[in-house]
């Protein structure tokens, strides 16, 4: 196959990417930061931007000082950049701001929950604990299947949704894995969950960083009900999320948190909620965030999402072509092509233990990637055909090997020869296994790095 390399250059706007790192042999190279799909550094804009607005923060709503009003009036304002990010509006809308993706979703838990007759909730054998966990104490709750390779089997969703006959409250699905980067068909998901009198939640914290997303009128049968992600996942970590959903379903009900910013009137004898989005944002609203966030949003637009996500997929492939011939890896996932994902590969390395081979990686080249199950157990699980028995030996004696993948995921700032050196060494490990396992054989492999307790801690600087 013919790969048209394509070779945009994004890295002059992201933060610490020439940063040098130490090695185990006490060399220093540039990082190569592989673990995006946890968390991206920051745009340098982001930094900018937030560094130039604090001498003029303050804390917002019924301030009368100047710096009251101003912050105030950005926040409401940052709504409008944020609706027009994902196609839509806030007539239809509340956008409502959180810490991060997970505390989206628990909301959601909390505010669909109904307890005048039973309803199903269906998530899928895919989903991070986040978008799986907040709903089993409240919900009865079935998933989805996914089939050998870990992609969704669309058959067995509408089984599904066909089985509980008009009891599915939500379809709650990842836009995308994750663990392989699978993209799901969310429109065509939200198709089949309206036809069956259902709403849709996508889980967009690895899908709205890397591609386009539209939300799409209320009044289209691909119409996306819900939406969380998180802003540290698109360059701006600094503690904001984002939930979207109908302003009818938060006008109803009363919000998870309580306390200030939340009502408009309290007496001894009765409370007066405020409106949606106020309030689902109880305490003092985390504004820096929200300007970091649209600053990124604000960045990402100007390059273009579907630049990013053709650039993500065009590295995606470059990888896969190459880390294919490396004797003893083995990919999960669809390891042929780029098409329906994101820039995520996870794999092993036969005869290595994944958290062995995270840390050669990183103490012998400085490349960062990340280990492990990634929040997703049930789903590596069934990727790497682990039984029941073999999860209960691991309970029983945490010694145990724990099952699991080594992970890399792409930025747009990351280039072609950062793949290069990745399948350079991986190549070199594949080939000196013997060495390698002896030299990391008494290494404390806690997933962090030691310091020499000589060493000085470095100055930040």
């Amino acid at each position: 196959m013919n790969l048209t390399i394509f070779r945009p250059n994004y890295r002059n706007l992201v933060m610490g990417v020439e940063t040098k790192v130490p090695l185990i042999n006490g060399e220093q190279v540039i990082a190569i930061n592989f673990d995006n799909a946890a968390s991206t550094p920051p745009f340098t804009s982001v930094l900018e931007e937030v560094v130039n607005f604090c001498p003029w923060y303050s804390s917002i709503h019924r301030g009368t000082g100047y710096k009251s009003q101003l912050s105030s009036n950005f926040y409401d304002y940052s709504r409008q950049i944020v609706a027009h990010f994902v196609n839509t509006n806030l007539k239809e809308k509340s956008i409502i701001y959180v810490k991060n993706t997970t505390e989206a979703i628990n909301k959601l838990s909390f505010r669909l929950l109904d307890e005048s007759k039973e309803n199903v909730v269906l998530s899928t054998e895919m989903e991070h604990h986040s978008n799986d966990l907040p709903w089993r104490n409240k919900y009865k709750i079935d998933y989805v299947s996914v089939d050998t390779w870990g992609k969704l089997d669309m058959d067995d969703l509408e089984a599904k949704l066909k089985k509980y006959n008009g009891t599915v409250k939500l379809v709650t699905v990842t836009g995308a894995s994750n663990v392989t980067g699978f993209t799901n068909p969310i429109h065509q998901i939200a198709t089949l969950a309206h036809k069956y009198g259902a709403k849709i939640l996508v889980d967009g914290a690895q899908l709205v960083p890397h591609a386009p997303i539209d939300i799409k009128p209320a009044n289209s049968p691909e119409h996306i009900d819900f939406l969380a992600f998180s802003a540290h996942k698109m360059y701006a970590p600094f503690g904001t999320g984002v939930l979207i959903g109908p302003r009818e379903t938060f006008i109803k009900g009363i919000p998870d948190y309580m306390g200030g910013g939340t009502i408009k009137v309290v007496t001894r004898h009765f409370i007066s909620w405020a409106d949606p989005p106020e309030k689902d944002e109880a305490g003092t609203p985390n504004v820096i965030g929200v300007l970091a966030l649209v600053e990124a949003i604000k960045v990402l637009t100007r390059i273009g999402m579907a630049n990013i996500e053709r650039y993500e997929q065009n590295l995606t492939e470059y990888a896969l072509r190459k880390l294919k011939k490396i004797a003893d890896l083995e990919i999960y996932g669809n390891s042929k092509d780029s098409k329906d994902r994101v820039g995520i590969i996870s794999f092993n390395l036969k005869g290595l233990d994944h958290q062995t081979l995270a840390t050669i990686l990183s103490q012998e080249t400085g490349i960062a990637v990340r280990n492990g199950c990634f929040c997703a157990q049930p789903y590596v699980q069934k990727l790497l055909k682990v039984s029941e028995q073999e999860i209960k030996k691991h309970l029983e004696n945490p010694s145990f090997p724990h099952p699991g993948m080594v992970r890399v995921s792409f930025g747009l700032y990351n280039t072609y020869s950062e793949v290069d050196k990745l399948v350079q060494i991986l190549n070199k490990i594949a080939e000196n296994k013997k060495f390698y396992l002896r030299k990391y054989k008494d290494y404390e492999l806690s997933g962090s790095w030691k310091f020499n307790k000589n060493q000085a801690m470095p100055s930040f600087k």
